[in-house]
């Protein structure tokens, strides 16, 4: 027999997700029942309480003056890494350009130094905590990369604290291989390609980890044709997939997403509209990152031009040494004044798009009935108020699986 779990009622807004028209659907004085984990119900408070009385719930929380959200979903992060950058922040502000200090044996290659040097129990330990923080404001579902490991071992070293860190942890982790994000130093840049395709890859998808491959096709890094090739082998593994495109310099790397019918082309700072109506057409989900904007000085992607082109653009952190931010609120500020993006439009990019950014066709990122129940209450009467109210952490709880699992709620007497 299905238990009445959680009532969660007189929600100054409640969010389920996108509407018909592509709009938010919301509900005011909104409530939603939780059964065995998954949402019951959706709806006005008084619809709800009809139908799954909050006395009878083991868990009546009354969300009064407050917005209930689908917990965030993150599809995009570099968040097990090892080490301290700090100083090349210092450095960025003096003017350093990012592709000079990593020519310098800095940015990534530096994080690959400390990740080989550190234990696999610190390895779930640096992870852990970041989940920890992300799960604090608000990010239920979360991709998280390898690629500071950069050979064989270390990459499927990472692999396995992301399965160890999952494991334990609230949040719904989502495993990408990236052994191609940089050329390891000393190595040859075709070899290192014919490494990863050859051993990397095949071992990889067999441990069983990822679902997703990625690569960081950029001027100096890797080719366009070298991304070919890495990807086009990962998809014969079975790993799905997502590319780094477009990010300093515009190489054809969101037309390759199109060409390879990618999950997500991932950053797009100097994609243009042709890039954005091939990703529309080939339904590949545009990811903006506008942290890493803010985090690098440079100028934010252009979102209308995927919308004009049909493409429902998902946003993330991008959380990384280079652009330390565990908060998804935070990516919501920046895309609606840096990007000028509606807060209804951000928080459908940070939610249901975001999920399809991950492949994530299960209701993810929604609440409707039937989906699980993941979400956030927010100190605010709307969804506004998460970008509005910048400055601070504006998430009150978070709910997953309809159990409260990080910060307080306001229970029935």
């Amino acid at each position: 027999m299905s238990d009445l779990q959680t009532v969660v009622h007189g929600a100054s807004e409640l969010v389920v997700g996108p509407a018909s028209d592509g709009g938010l659907r919301a509900y005011d004085d909104g409530a939603v029942a939780v059964v065995d984990g998954d949402v019951a119900m959706v709806g006005p408070s008084d619809d709800v309480r009809r139908e799954y009385p909050a006395e009878n719930a083991d868990s009546g929380i009354d969300a009064s003056g407050q917005t209930v959200l689908p917990g965030f979903v993150d599809p995009h992060t570099h968040a097990l890494f090892a080490g301290d950058r700090s100083d090349e922040f210092a450095a960025k502000l003096r003017g350093k350009p990012y592709q000079e200090i990593l020519a310098e044996g800095g940015g990534i290659l530096r994080t690959v130094g400390a990740v080989r040097e550190a234990s696999d129990e610190q390895l779930v330990a640096n992870l852990t905590a970041q989940l920890d923080e992300m799960l604090e404001h608000g990010t239920t579902t979360a991709e998280v990369k390898t690629g500071y490991g950069l050979d064989t071992e270390t990459e499927l070293r990472m692999l396995d604290a992301i399965e160890a860190a999952a494991a334990d942890h609230p949040v719904d982790v989502v495993g990408t291989f990236m052994g191609a994000h940089a050329t390891p130093d000393g190595r040859d840049p075709a070899d290192y390609v014919d490494e990863v395709i050859e051993d990397q890859i095949p071992r990889a998808a067999e441990q069983g980890v990822a679902e997703f491959c990625d690569v960081f096709c950029e001027e100096d890094v890797f080719t366009v044709e070298q991304s070919r090739r890495i990807l086009e082998a990962g998809r014969e593994h079975g790993l799905a997939p997502k590319i780094h495109a477009e990010e300093f310099t515009r190489l054809g790397s969101a037309q390759l997403a199109a060409e390879l019918d990618a999950v997500s082309a991932d950053h797009l700072l100097h994609a243009n509209s042709d890039d954005a109506r091939a990703l529309a057409e080939s339904g590949v989900t545009p990811v903006l990152l506008p942290g890493t904007a803010f985090a690098l000085g440079e100028d934010y992607a252009d979102p209308e031009q995927f919308r004009n082109a049909g493409a429902p653009v998902a946003l993330a952190t991008d959380l990384n040494p280079n652009c330390y931010s565990q908060s998804m609120g935070f990516v919501l500020a920046l895309a609606c004044n840096g990007m000028r993006m509606a807060p209804a439009d951000a928080l459908l990019g940070a939610t249901a798009h975001a999920a399809r950014a991950i492949d994530r066709g299960d209701g993810t990122g929604t609440l409707r009935e039937g989906t699980a129940a993941d979400l956030a209450i927010v100190d605010g009467p709307s969804h506004v108020h998460v970008p509005y109210n910048f400055g601070v952490n504006s998430v009150d709880a978070v709910l997953k699986d309809g159990a409260v699992v990080a910060g307080e709620v306001a229970a029935d007497a």
